[in-house]
């Protein structure tokens, strides 16, 4: 095994493009071009355009696939439309989120998997060793995708001058297969940046013709190549959570104030089912910590790990901080307990090596766009 980082199709075209690589899950991932300011805000007024090839794409297909996805994951998965997507998770027996995922229905007994790049291989090892008793395959379809995302207003626009495809009535968490720019793509439509926006699932051959295609049809828009680091502040912005920080084995999904995703009154069994029914239970008599935005009054940016605190006492955990260029100011997700999670609540503050930097508890996004 060699330990060598995993290219995308587009490396040679970042390194072109003056892109400050990094290592991310074990990928070679652009994480700014110039300004990650300038590409946040791009996305927020104009467009971006990001390389995901680094996601990781499950196949799953068979007369008994929409059974399988229903015990395997925590969602009601055979609910989902044919050419719908759905936010869902995959839980350990324990209840423990192993990955949170966005799972499409291709047809009717063909889904596509989508896990982040870090948990992939968890999530690829964990449905197969589920499948057994089902009639369905599970298949490992990383190297099959390249994954290009167009997010921000302009968006639409831009994908519309290179696609016949109706994107009009491709809702929010949908897809369906089409051309863009001559190339054949599965486009979606769900975004991570708080933004309109589409994804665009291609073979790797075709990523760079239709990156190319893109970058034409948007210099006119205003689009700009964007990396991992402003897509970090345009989903933190926008409250949505990140798998190793917000999301943890460690946690439920109720922990994680997302117990909406647990369908207990789907049909049968599913992996977790009895931890996650006392967990909600638990979450009902005992609420656990909250998740709850933080926006600093001064200059310093939280980070992952540090403590929130109010009247001396430790009160909760940062999970994510950066700054806010939408909000010129530096903000915070963090776990607080109940007690100190209402909007306003007097005298929080956050541990910035030793000193207690006031800031104020918000709810969650920061951002919202406007429809």
């Amino acid at each position: 095994m060699s330990n060598a980082p995993r290219l995308t199709a587009l490396d040679a075209l970042h390194r072109s493009l003056g892109a400050t690589m990094t290592d991310f899950a074990g990928w070679d991932m652009p994480l700014r071009y110039a300004s990650e300011r300038e590409e946040h805000n791009a996305v927020r007024t104009k467009a971006g355009l990001f390389d995901l090839s680094h996601m990781g794409e499950i196949t799953v297909t068979g007369p008994q696939a929409a059974e399988f996805l229903n015990y395997a994951l925590v969602g009601n998965i055979a609910t989902v439309a044919v050419g719908r997507a759905r936010y869902t998770m995959i839980c350990a027996e324990d209840g423990g989120i192993l990955d949170d995922l966005i799972v499409y229905r291709l047809g009717e007994t063909e889904y596509m998997v989508v896990a982040n790049a870090g948990n992939a291989q968890i999530v690829l090892d964990a449905l197969t060793d589920r499948a057994g008793a089902f009639d369905t395959e599970v298949r490992d379809d990383r190297d099959a995708y390249a994954l290009l995302a167009v997010q921000g207003p302009e968006s639409p626009a831009i994908l519309a001058s290179v696609t016949d495809a109706d994107l009009d009535g491709l809702k929010y968490y949908a897809g369906l297969p089409g051309t863009v720019a001559g190339v054949p793509a599965l486009i979606a439509r769900t975004g991570y940046t708080g933004e309109d926006g589409f994804e665009l699932f291609v073979a790797p051959e075709h990523a760079e013709q239709l990156w190319q295609a893109l970058t034409v049809a948007g210099a006119s828009h205003g689009l700009v190549p964007c990396g991992l680091s402003c897509r970090d502040t345009l989903r933190l912005e926008a409250g949505m959570p990140l798998y190793g920080h917000e999301l943890t084995t460690e946690l439920t999904p109720f922990d994680a104030g997302l117990g909406r995703v647990v369908k207990f009154e789907k049909e049968g069994d599913f992996v977790g089912r009895k931890a996650l029914e006392a967990a909600a239970e638990r979450a009902e008599t005992a609420p656990p910590r909250k998740l709850v935005g933080l926006i600093a009054e001064g200059r310093r940016v939280p980070r992952a790990g540090f403590s929130v605190v109010a009247g001396g006492q430790v009160i909760g955990e940062v999970t994510s901080g950066a700054p806010s260029p939408t909000l010129g100011k530096p903000i915070a997700i963090a776990y607080v307990d109940a007690a100190h999670a209402a909007p306003g609540a007097p005298g929080v503050g956050v541990d910035i090596r030793g000193s207690h930097e006031p800031y104020e508890v918000v709810s969650l996004p920061f951002y919202k766009r406007q429809k």
